[in-house]
């Protein structure tokens, strides 16, 4: 009998030992191993996955603005508005790193997980599925764009900076932007990488063929 269906933010069990296996139905173990690889595929690389990330990088963003503001308004010599604002902006910051944190030990339980279910039988079929070129296409298109308009902003920003025009800390807040973008590009264009190069099989060494022996020419005939 297939285990119920698990809440949408609770991930699935471990599989049963493989001692235990044998005494399972094994249409329900393999009909559990599809429903939970699927589940736990698109926790890994899926479009809610990316969204959430790109929050976290919002949330650094939006720090990195408060304390530019703070830095802004200790210069106008406002020392409550920016006791104010690098307050704010070390708790926005604080909670960006908590939530990469745990977004981090989540996603190591969701390999874990992942190779676990995987190793738990064979079916051609669910490990095909399990590849998932097009979200795997997404999130290293919606990466590359995300770092290219990063790298474009730093470097526009500062190079583009003219003395007298633009201040350093303009130029330091849009520089810190654009890294911040071309962070989290690179983060997910090494997690979409990661996630294909686990999912697509190696291939096969072919073996090596076999020398022909040289003849050898019998004794009657020398």
């Amino acid at each position: 009998m297939p285990m119920p269906r698990l809440p949408a933010r609770e991930l699935p069990p471990p599989p049963p030992p493989a001692h235990l296996r044998e005494w399972l139905d094994e249409g329900a173990v393999r009909a559990d191993r599809e429903r939970f690889l699927a589940d736990l595929s698109r926790r890994s690389l899926g479009l809610g996955r990316l969204l959430s990330l790109w929050c976290v990088a919002g949330a650094f963003a939006l720090g990195w603005t408060l304390a530019g503001l703070a830095v802004t308004a200790f210069t106008a010599g406002g020392g409550l508005g920016g006791v104010a604002c690098s307050a704010a902006g070390a708790a926005v910051l604080l909670y960006a790193g908590l939530c990469l944190a745990r977004g981090a030990r989540q996603e190591r339980r969701v390999r874990r997980l992942l190779c676990a279910w995987v190793l738990a039988g064979h079916d051609p079929e669910a490990d095909a599925r399990l590849r998932a070129p097009a979200r795997s296409a997404v999130w290293l298109t919606a990466s590359l764009a995300l770092g290219g308009f990063g790298l474009w902003l730093a470097f526009a920003s500062a190079s583009g900076a003219r003395p007298g025009t633009d201040t350093y800390g303009e130029v330091a807040y849009f520089t810190g932007c654009g890294m911040i973008l071309w962070i989290t590009a690179l983060l997910g264009l090494a997690k979409a990488t990661a996630y294909h190069r686990w999912t697509t099989p190696a291939p096969r060494a072919r073996a090596p063929r076999p020398r022909p022996r040289p003849a050898e020419s019998s004794p009657a005939g020398a």
